[in-house]
């Protein structure tokens, strides 16, 4: 039984402690997804904004060459070459070239590419290079491919920029990473090819506004182009490279439990490229974590100190329930001159001068009429205790066997051997066994038997070294015999034959006793059997009607549980069978 200050105590947890823990975790739970979606939205628009910011900066930059369209001076040598235009101008066309080339701050070299002679210059730091002559330019690997498209662009991944003229104006220490755009040039209306203008543009601007994306939170954010190849990264080891399989396999998965993914699939002048970001989650919901942490560690603290104050009312308001509670615990144990405190002027201190003048009274009594009227039932129970001393039956069933052996009678001997065993197993009841003790306890009960029925008795017991040596709860077997003779020899059918036998399936064991003639079982009757054996004890089971049956079935389920089994049958239409299923191990301690 709980004690007051248990239960005291428990209301005042799951009144006060439980509800605030569970506040809190409401909180945290609400906070945590309330935040979460707010990162996630957040980062969505900053992805949407900087995709935006990407597609303007590109669309700047691949229309950008339109402006030689508009410089007669640009526009004529692409038409009529160097040598054939009569209006040249050198001066005129180096300085329109190099407020070209100053347009953009990125921009770190020009090339100029003219069909009309096959040649070439190139522009770096604004200082013009001399042409010279590239008759197979068109058939290098992005230049070819921006020939046959219908395109009027290509932007070819980064790469560390190159001195395509082999011109001295570029020192060989210039290892910076460009972006090239190819950009072909046409007569208009005929669209005619008249050459190709490379832009190289350092990645220090478009980066920045992928870097932003990234920012400072362990983020990673990639720009990918329609062939797969990475136009920008963190790791700069994989600018202008193809996407490695295992970022290509996190891409394809997108968010995960371990990270965030957010994909843009860019338009314009970058259609098919796309955006990336992903973030590692404990990144992106570190501050709810924090957040929820401290709350959780706050709340321990409150929670330990409302422990505390609980636990002390707790004790003071049942410590004198307690102290009450003991000193009658201890008039039940036969102490009745026991102390009680009269100084209290509440309700306990009511109780306690209440109890005391009971026991007073009470022990009173006990001295006057009791005392000797329970000693005198104690002398009367100890002698008939001796009458009918075990041991006292024992030594006189040993004193007849041993005049019927001093008489020349082994038989009766042996049926008073088989009686005392009987009666000394009988003692074992409701104790744990060996199956071995069983089979010898149910040999002597068939010996008394086959005395009585002589050689009309049929019987015979198969159980293998193994099962014999299992433990099981006594007196299973023999009142499932006994029943055999009552209801099987006593009604008179005397061909009929007991079978006893064990076997061990798997990891259970299973004890079988059956007859093969006796009185018919209809199945309706089987059936009312099967039901007064199972049917519980609340449920008004006869009290007089197999009775045996029943009370092996009970004790196999108090010992065993669910694990038992206890199943009766009429096999082939005749006779009767009860098989008992039982776990083999013995780790069970049986209970009644």
């Amino acid at each position: 039984m709980k004690s007051i200050h248990s239960r005291l105590l428990l209301m005042l947890l799951g009144f006060i402690i439980v509800p605030y823990f569970l506040t809190i975790f409401l909180i945290y739970a609400y906070t945590k997804n309330s935040v979460e979606e707010y990162e996630l939205n957040n980062s969505k628009m900053q992805l949407e904004k900087n995709a935006e910011d990407l597609q303007q900066y590109f669309d700047d930059m691949v229309n950008l060459p339109y402006i030689l369209y508009r410089n007669p001076d640009l526009f004529r040598i692409f038409t009529e070459g160097f040598e054939d235009s009569i209006y040249f101008d050198q001066d005129s066309v180096e300085k329109s070239i190099e407020t070209f080339y100053l347009t953009r701050n990125e921009i770190r070299q020009l090339r100029f590419y003219l069909n009309e002679g096959k040649e070439s210059f190139t522009v770096y730091n604004a200082t013009v290079s001399t042409r010279k002559p590239q008759p197979d330019l068109l058939n290098r690997e992005h230049i070819k491919q921006l020939f046959k498209s219908n395109k009027n662009y290509l932007i070819e991944p980064p790469h560390v920029i190159k001195n395509y003229n082999n011109a001295a104006i570029i020192p060989e220490s210039d290892r910076t990473k460009v972006l090239s755009i190819h950009h072909k040039i046409k007569e208009v209306p005929s669209d005619k090819f008249l050459g190709i203008m490379t832009m190289d543009i350092s990645l220090g601007e478009y980066s920045k506004i992928v870097s932003n994306l990234a920012g400072e939170n362990g983020s990673s954010a990639y720009l990918i182009n329609d062939r797969n190849e990475i136009m920008y990264a963190k790791d700069s080891s994989l600018i202008g490279k193809r996407v490695p399989a295992n970022l290509q396999s996190r891409i394809k998965k997108g968010t995960t439990d371990k990270e965030i993914s957010l994909t843009k699939t860019l338009d314009g002048p970058v259609e098919g490229w796309k955006l990336v970001k992903k973030t590692p989650s404990d990144v992106l919901f570190r501050d709810v974590r924090e957040t929820a942490t401290i709350n959780i560690i706050v709340g321990l603290g409150v929670g330990l100190l409302g422990l505390l104050m609980i636990s002390f009312i707790s004790y003071k308001i049942s410590r004198p329930i307690r102290e009450l509670s003991e000193k009658v615990r201890g008039i039940e144990g036969g102490h009745i001159e026991i102390p009680f405190e009269n100084e209290r002027q509440d309700e306990i201190g009511h109780l306690e001068r209440h109890i005391k003048d009971m026991t007073d009274r009470i022990n009173l009594h006990i001295n006057r009429e009791y005392k000797l009227e329970i000693e005198n039932r104690r002398n009367q129970f100890r002698a008939l205790k001796s009458q009918v001393n075990p041991h006292f039956l024992f030594n006189a069933l040993q004193s007849i066997g041993a005049v019927a052996l001093r008489s020349k009678s082994p038989q009766v001997y042996g049926l008073i051997t088989s009686l005392s065993k009987m009666m000394r197993y009988s003692m074992q009841a409701n104790q744990w066994v060996s199956v071995q003790n069983e089979v010898d306890y149910m040999k002597a009960y068939l010996n008394l038997q086959q005395a009585r029925f002589g050689k009309e008795l049929h019987y015979s017991l198969d159980f293998s070294d193994e099962v014999l040596e299992s433990r099981i709860p006594s007196m299973i077997l023999q009142p499932l015999v006994e029943n055999f003779f009552k209801h099987v020899y006593e009604e008179g059918f005397y061909e009929a034959e007991l079978t006893v036998s064990a076997e061990v399936k798997g990891d259970s064991l299973y004890l079988v006793v059956e007859n093969n003639k006796g009185p018919e079982i209809t199945a309706s009757d089987l059936e009312r059997l099967r039901e007064n054996i199972y049917r519980s004890a609340s449920e008004g089971t006869p009290v007089n009607e197999h009775i045996g049956l029943k009370n092996i079935y009970q004790r196999l389920i108090l010992n065993y549980g669910t694990r038992a089994g206890f199943l009766v049958d009429q096999p082939n239409g005749q006779g009767f069978s009860v098989t008992i299923v039982i776990p083999k191990d013995s780790s069970y301690e049986p209970r009644v």
